[in-house]
């Protein structure tokens, strides 16, 4: 016999006093509850239950395994819960942490679609500049980008963009161009004020070789989109992702300070808290990101 029937069968006679009320329950007869108990009993080598004329009550044994045998059976009924649910339409809030310039200039801009598609879902988008921490902060997931920190967290690569210097022409008219990296040393330089490594720039030499540029700039300031509205009025060079400076290279507003050098390339990705299953309004919102961003990066953008 199923031995989770048994002992189901077992487990709602000691909850019902009876056998008669536990096949009322289990909608099967009571010789069909009495035969699985009995052969819970064989296999086991004990005996479970006291039964007499009028109560029928578990034995000191039973009543041990009546409460391992419950906690087993609740957690099978949360498990078949937890399976019928993953399968159900997405639906809840839904709490995302986001990089400010990545969340403003692309991720806003989609969520009407995605809303639309799952009207059953409510989204909570929160900006910052940070590593949240997912779970202690009550997040669902997040985006971010560049290199991720050595984490539990599970991760779902969305795209790539790159890192370019770029200035407007008006600053190179004015100060010149850079031919080499040492160059930058001589020029205005505006900085990203939330990097954990300071005023440095890593950067590849045509050769290969690994630079870090340390350098005072002119200007930080802990938001891209203002550092690319600062080199856009001529004010230095700075040290962008291509979501935020294509546009404006473009439109003729940005140019690169040093083309021959090569790209520096970032992964974009969606993180999540790690586990087997994953919620269904998450799993649809990574979904649509990786589609919606399927066309994008590194420099398409």
């Amino acid at each position: 016999m199923d031995r989770l029937t048994e002992m189901e069968a077992f487990a709602t006679v000691v909850d019902q006093g009876g056998f008669t009320d536990a096949a009322k329950k289990m909608g099967i007869s009571k010789s069909a509850v009495s035969k699985h108990v009995s052969s819970l009993e064989a296999r086991l080598g004990a005996r479970l239950l006291n039964r007499t004329t009028r109560r029928v009550s578990p034995t000191e044994i039973g009543l041990a395994y009546y409460d391992r045998a419950r906690r087993v059976l609740n957690d099978a009924g949360e498990a078949d819960a937890l399976v019928t649910s993953m399968q159900s339409a997405p639906s809840g809030l839904l709490r995302i942490s986001v990089a400010t310039d990545f969340g403003v200039n692309h991720l806003s801009p989609a969520l009407s679609e995605f809303l639309a598609d799952f009207p059953d879902i409510t989204v909570n988008m929160v900006l910052n500049n940070r590593y949240v921490e997912l779970i202690s902060e009550g997040f669902d997931m997040a985006v971010r980008i560049g290199e991720l920190e050595d984490s539990t967290l599970r991760a779902r690569k969305l795209t790539e963009t790159t890192k370019r210097m770029i200035a407007s022409p008006a600053y190179f008219e004015k100060y010149g161009r850079p031919e080499k990296i040492d160059d930058l040393n001589d020029h205005k330089l505006l900085h990203y004020s939330n990097q954990s490594s300071g005023n440095m720039w890593k950067l590849t030499s045509p050769s290969g070789e690994k630079r870090q540029v340390r350098t005072a700039g002119w200007l930080s300031v802990n938001d891209g989109q203002s550092l690319l509205n600062a080199a856009i009025s001529g004010l230095g060079i700075a040290y962008l992702p291509s979501f935020l400076y294509a546009d404006a290279m473009e439109k003729g507003l940005v140019e690169d300070a040093i083309p021959d050098l090569p790209l520096e390339t970032q992964g974009i990705y969606a993180v999540y808290p790690p586990g087997r299953f994953t919620q269904p309004k998450v799993r649809a919102f990574i979904d649509f990101l990786a589609h919606t961003f399927a066309e994008k990066g590194p420099t398409d953008w």
